[in-house]
């Protein structure tokens, strides 16, 4: 199912109503003509402001005659950091609006590789862009060079699927994310032995499979007294995710650690608490949601990787319309990075 936020363009009469002037009094202040009282300068100014509106884009925009639209292929299900995103991509309506850009949500089973190939062979010659948490498998790549193929930019986020001709991938360096829970974790235990459990989403999502590399490469390199367990896939459900753990922790008595990949934060904190060792197993995970921030607070959690959801909604957005403007992307912009969040420097 689609949601589709297609807000009407703003224009100089929409500016001057909210602002109580006259469109000529807009045009004086955009202008920098003189005979406008500054309170009323300051006025205008507020309202261009608080709608993001920006005249000259607007007017290239409604120029070209035809608005472009975008879709973004998120995962379906309660995955907080998802919705975050979303969340993100709705309060952008009046950006999106100066420059004629609509976006669709499209909720689809990331996990299924099947589905996800359809709901994006289902955008082809419809979307100007897409951006999509994409599974590295065959099939999705062949439905992202199909839509490459069809003239449609296609940007990875979160997840990337450097094999196929994607034209960028929007989100962290997951690599580097695995290598500072694993530094986390085993500095976290202190001078414990024992055993380290990671519960991911897939390990066919590539950053799952990223992150795991990374703290595999540092437990194996700086903390050769934990040994690293199989890793369980708990498909970001909650249900599924604390009935796997919660298996594992009555099967080993010495788990000093645990690194939480994806979603299913949950599950996974509800499965620790039900063993009795929410406050002895190390605790590490991503993300800071609403559940996150609680169990950080409680002492549940030790420490979240954090990116921020919101610059990757914006980036993901600037990304595709450079794209289909033909302009260069401002990497540096929209390069996302990483923050530790602990309880005791929560934002």
């Amino acid at each position: 199912m689609a949601e589709t936020l297609t807000p009407t363009a703003l224009t100089l009469k929409d500016i001057a109503r909210e602002a109580g002037v006259s469109l000529a009094t807009v045009d004086r202040v955009l202008h920098n003509r003189p005979g406008v009282r500054p309170d009323t300068v300051r006025r205008v100014k507020a309202a261009i402001e608080r709608n993001s509106f920006q005249p000259h884009v607007a007017a290239a925009e409604l120029a070209r005659g035809r608005a472009r639209r975008f879709a973004f292929v998120m995962p379906s299900g309660p995955n907080p950091f998802m919705q975050q995103i979303e969340a993100y991509l709705g309060e952008m309506a009046a950006w999106l609006a100066a420059r004629r850009l609509s976006v669709e949500t499209v909720a689809t089973d990331v996990f299924n590789p099947s589905a996800l190939a359809a709901s994006l062979e289902a955008l082809s010659g419809d979307c100007d862009g897409v951006a999509v948490v994409a599974l590295d498998h065959p099939g999705v790549r062949a439905a992202i060079n199909d839509l490459v193929d069809a003239g449609t930019k296609v940007v990875t986020l979160v997840s990337d699927v450097p094999s196929s001709r994607r034209h960028h991938y929007v989100g962290i360096d997951n690599i580097a994310a695995g290598r500072t829970a694993g530094a986390l974790v085993g500095r976290l235990v202190g001078q414990r032995s024992g055993k380290v459990a990671i519960v991911a989403g897939s390990q066919g999502l590539r950053d799952h499979a990223e992150r795991i590399f990374g703290f595999n490469q540092v437990m194996a390199t700086e903390f050769p007294d934990l040994s690293v367990l199989p890793v369980l896939e708990g498909r970001d459900e909650d249900d599924r995710s604390e009935q796997l753990l919660g298996r594992l922790l009555r099967s080993h008595a010495d788990i000093v650690g645990l690194y939480n990949v994806g979603a299913g934060t949950q599950g996974v904190a509800k499965a620790l608490s039900e063993a009795g060792r929410d406050k002895q197993v190390v605790f590490v995970g991503h993300d800071v949601t609403a559940l996150t921030r609680r169990l950080l607070l409680q002492g549940v959690m030790d420490a979240a990787i954090s990116q921020n959801p919101g610059h990757e909604a914006r980036a993901a957005v600037r990304v595709l319309l450079a794209l289909a403007r033909g302009e260069p992307i401002l990497r540096e912009q929209e390069k996302i990075r990483i923050d530790i969040v602990m309880r005791d420097n929560l934002p």
